[in-house]
């Protein structure tokens, strides 16, 4: 079990452009649909938990499964999974980067990632915000705090705490 944990994060790792977003589905769907090793709702709590903590959103997601799955050491593999290849790769680059990085060819290369990123990474969120209970009733709250902490530059920390206190007063009302 534990060696087939490293082995799916390490796929994940190898296999995903794009960062922690990008791996959210790919994440989900091996934990979830073809492994089984948590439901989907406990998906839900992992990556809000991912979200809360400091770090990267990929190490802090197989954190939370590895440990839900094998304790202590199903959380170091799963980890060493995640992070194995693009430390790999980035030694890699930063040692050929130098040479080649003024190459056309290169330059095009990774323009033309950026768009296969942002659909990355739009697809999950898509698909968590029709988990997580979103409607129009409710949409004007991820709406306003995409727009506060992108457009307006208000730190995120200040909105977790804002909707902390708005929680607690709402749940005495």
């Amino acid at each position: 079990m534990l060696l087939q944990i490293f082995l799916t994060f390490l796929k994940i790792g190898a296999f995903t452009i794009g960062g922690g977003y990008a791996m959210i589905p790919l994440i989900k769907r091996e934990v979830c649909s073809r492994h089984g090793w948590i439901t989907e709702e406990e998906f839900l709590d992992g990556l809000a938990a991912a979200h809360s903590a400091p770090g990267s959103i990929a190490v802090n997601i197989s954190i939370y499964t590895g440990y839900h799955v094998r304790g202590k050491s199903g959380m170091l593999m799963a980890v060493l999974g995640t992070i194995l290849p693009s430390t790999l790769i980035i030694l890699m680059i930063a040692m050929l980067f130098s040479q080649y990085a003024d190459q056309a060819v290169v330059r095009r290369a990774f323009s033309a990632l950026k768009p296969a990123v942002v659909a990355l990474i739009a697809v999950p969120l898509i698909q968590l915000a029709k988990k997580s209970g979103l409607t129009l009733k409710n949409a004007w709250y991820p709406l306003a705090v995409a727009i506060l902490v992108g457009f307006v530059g208000i730190s995120p920390v200040y909105l977790i705490l804002l909707t902390i206190v708005y929680a607690i007063w709402e749940s005495r009302r």
